[in-house]
């Protein structure tokens, strides 16, 4: 007797992407560079200084001293995975936030971008969203066919971004981790490489200077650009 066995389709000519190199990624509003504690460690510290909320949600911090955070970026910028770049604002020059790629599956087509902590000179700006453009558009230029967006359950604004960013939702894993002691649920967002054209456009139409008025205010919005991509939307949200 035969059964139905329904299996997945065959991907043609598939190639596994190359794992990141560290070459700078170059915006309009924002520069990303490999982290380099000697160059970038003292401005990120600068940039965290008295706002430890930032840390809530990280497997590291808060740092008391320049020292300490200098101690963890450099043994940070050692590793292939995560794999660290300090994000430049361009209108100021200056360090003002960091991200990785992490959980990076050459052989499954999978990538994750993380350990996002953006300083509030950087958070709700030009250069903060076109930061998160950059590695999603050399993630999937590279080859990869699945870029991942995870967080604390708990965490509202991460989730908001995520959406945001023309990532869906894919549901809570429970239990999933400890961190810092405390139980963490991880909320798991995600797109994918026939979702990258569509995404780039909304991208760059938010990016465009035409898109601003001349107080900064918004013509469109990100999230009204991305919406038409999302196969799912966080019920949290809603």
């Amino acid at each position: 007797m035969s059964i139905d066995r329904p299996i997945g389709p065959i991907v043609e000519n598939w190639t596994p992407p190359p794992r990141p190199s560290g070459e700078a990624m170059e915006g309009r509003y924002a520069r990303l560079e490999r982290l380099d504690p000697a160059r970038h460690a003292q401005a990120l510290f600068d940039a965290f200084a008295g706002h430890h909320w930032l840390w809530d949600y990280m497997p590291q911090g808060p740092f008391e001293t320049a020292q300490q955070y200098r101690d963890w970026a450099e043994a940070a910028a050692r590793g292939a995975d995560p794999f660290f770049y300090a994000i430049i604002d361009k209108e100021t020059d200056s360090v003002t936030g960091a991200a990785s790629y992490l959980r990076i599956a050459p052989e499954a087509g999978s990538i994750e971008v993380g350990n996002i902590c953006f300083s509030p000179a950087l958070q709700r700006t030009r250069a903060a969203t076109e930061a998160m453009a950059l590695m999603m558009g050399w993630a999937f230029d590279a080859g990869y066919r699945r870029y991942e967006w995870k967080c604390n359950a708990l965490n509202r604004p991460s989730r908001l971004a995520a959406q945001r960013l023309g990532f869906s939702y894919e549901g809570i894993f429970r239990q999933a981790l400890v961190v810092k002691g405390r139980n963490r649920d991880t909320a798991w967002f995600a797109c994918i490489d026939k979702e990258w054209p569509a995404l780039r456009a909304a991208f760059e139409t938010w990016l465009d200077p035409v898109n601003f008025e001349a107080s900064g205010a918004q013509k469109q919005s990100l999230s009204n650009l991305t919406a038409p991509v999302l196969v799912a939307c966080d019920p949290s949200l809603s």
